[in-house]
């Protein structure tokens, strides 16, 4: 079990203390920058923690450094940051990049609102080791030191924004101010997502649906497709988060069901709106699980050519997965998502509290996801993943944790996406176990599973030929049998032929030629997008996990031969 930074509750700030915007982040983030940019807006002080310091030292960082050591840096650093953090009135700051190891520091930047300005280690070397900084003369420990301040400047901040080559974007530094503003709870937190076009926000935590009104990304009226289960349990809430900031306009149920992600349902939706006078000066916004958002996105996407579209994921594949990188569509008989555009959304408010309304065979449902992406992620993740409760048990007992694993889930999603948003490479790799589960899915008419289900089973088939292909250690295939078993979630399935699924997953989208690639992994973290698989293994694979008629284990060959 890792220890987790000791970081306090986020607060309200204390009695007689003014909050104030504080940038926090590792050296050649771009800090002081950052503070300068939202200072200027504002109308407020800039100051720079560094700066300051080296003018009461009368020498400079360096200088210091090397005649008296870090130690008493580290305790001239803490006082002054502590006397800025409790000076009175607003201000904007940006610390140095190590004033979160002091745990005094980091409890009193409960009080105020915190940024993190996240910086890759070659940029901020490049930025950083040529500007005499003490701590960056050696390469190797640049590294280390990043790794081990990371956590604490990501459990110190309520926003989390990339930095780039030329600063963080302008729209995520307005939206990480909005934070402040009034009918924000302090329990929301922000990622900024990158696209080409320059992102959208996504604001995580209890509260975040209660939020969108004051946190509204833009779009003149807001009108809604929601799922008609979930609309009676929060479309009221809805209501009363948009008015009256923002003028609302009709309602489109969608009725519950994948069965129901089609063309002729989009069409129907498509013209009610047109109907109630949606005009491209609008919004739509999604609420509900991934269907609705499937659906709403595709909507959104060839609505007089495109509208924002800002999602309310109410199911936990939505929260963790699908709400985010823009994928939109609807099925065909034949195929699963084939009519489709990328569109990316204006913005997501994830409230992991919604989930408490979620059918318990749902919520566990969606937790094929969370192990689909801890295998993708590895390292931290994967342990997290491993070492939780049922999740139902989970989220009863410990949401935070709960909350912070799905925070996990959506940056992992999102640094994919960056890297490939048009899902031209590394994106498959979001698609592990999927073949088999989008197969699964149409040869049984999108009715009889789930798909947190099917994906449950297709991780199983992936596995499977993982040990085969690429040499996986069976304990990971093991590993998530158990997660699997431990959620009452399908290890094997009856039903449609071996035949019809072989020809379902022929028409799967990312298929090139008739060569069959799938994505595979090596290890939980080590992911093959493109790895060859015989029709022989690929059926093999199925076969083991049928539930009907499959093959007595004395004629199964051993997978890993």
């Amino acid at each position: 079990m890792k220890t987790e930074p000791a970081v306090p509750d986020r607060t309200e700030a204390s009695p007689g203390t003014v909050r104030k915007l504080v940038f926090v982040g590792f050296m050649g983030a771009g800090k002081s920058r950052a503070a300068r940019r939202v200072a200027a807006r504002l109308g407020q002080e800039a100051i720079d923690s560094d700066r300051l310091l080296a003018a009461e030292l009368g020498e400079s960082i360096e200088s210091f450094f090397d005649n008296h050591g870090e130690a008493a840096f580290r305790e001239r650093e803490e006082a002054l940051v502590l006397s800025l953090l409790d000076r009175p009135g607003p201000a904007v700051l940006a610390l140095g990049g190590g004033a979160v190891e002091s745990a005094r520091v980091r409890e009193r930047l409960a009080h105020h609102l915190s940024i993190y300005l996240a910086v890759d280690h070659e940029l901020a070397w490049q930025r950083a080791h040529d500007s005499g900084r003490p701590l960056a003369r050696d390469k190797a420990r640049f590294g280390e030191l990043l790794a081990i301040r990371t956590p604490l400047y990501e459990a110190t901040a309520r926003a989390v924004l990339p930095t780039e080559e030329g600063g963080a974007p302008e729209a995520a530094l307005e939206a990480a101010v909005a934070l402040q503003g009034p009918g924000v709870p302090s329990t929301v937190r922000l990622i900024w997502a990158r696209t080409a076009d320059g992102g959208y926000p996504v604001y995580v935590g209890k509260g975040a649906l209660d939020a969108i009104g004051a946190l509204w990304p833009g779009g003149a009226r807001a009108f809604s497709v929601v799922d008609e289960h979930v609309d009676a349990l929060h479309g009221a809430r809805l209501v009363t988060a948009l008015s009256p900031s923002v003028p609302q306009g009709a309602t489109v149920g969608v009725p519950p069901g994948e069965r129901y992600k089609t063309l002729q349902e989009a069409e129907r939706v498509l013209t009610e709106l047109a109907r109630a006078g949606m005009q491209r000066s609008d919004a739509l916004v999604a609420l509900g699980g991934g269907v609705v958002g499937d659906l709403a996105g595709f909507c959104g996407a060839v609505y007089q050519r495109g509208v924002p579209v800002v999602h309310v994921p109410s199911s936990l594949v939505a929260q963790i997965d699908s709400a985010y990188g823009g994928k939109t569509g609807v099925d065909l008989p034949e195929a699963k998502n084939y009519v489709g555009s990328f569109h990316q959304p204006g913005a997501v408010f994830t409230d992991p509290a919604l989930l408490s309304t979620l059918p318990l065979a749902e919520l566990r449902a969606g937790f094929a996801e969370v192990v689909k992406t801890g295998l993708i992620a590895g390292g931290a993740l994967w342990e997290d993943v491993l070492a939780l409760d049922p999740i139902d048990e989970a989220f009863e007992r410990n949401p935070e944790r709960v909350e912070k694993l799905i925070e996990g889930c959506i940056r992992l999603k999102l640094d994919v996406v960056a890297r490939d948003e048009l899902d031209l490479g590394e994106r498959a790799a979001l698609n592990l176990g999927h073949t088999f589960a989008h197969a699964l899915e149409a040869a049984t008419g999108y009715t009889r599973y789930r798909h947190g289900e099917a994906v449950a089973l297709g991780l199983l088939v992936a596995t499977r030929l993982s040990e085969q292909v690429l040499g996986l250690e069976p304990s990971v295939r093991e590993g998530v049998l158990d997660l699997l078993r431990q959620n009452a979630l399908p290890t094997i399935f009856d039903g449609p032929s071996v035949d019809d699924l072989l020809r379902h997953a022929s028409l799967d989208k990312k298929r090139r030629g008739a060569q069959r690639n799938l994505v595979l992994i090596g290890a939980p973290g080590r992911v093959a997008i493109e790895s060859e698989v015989s029709e022989e293994a690929l059926r093999d694979a199925i076969q083991e996990i049928r539930g009907d008629d499959a093959a007595p284990a004395a004629k199964k060959k051993d997978p890993r031969r």
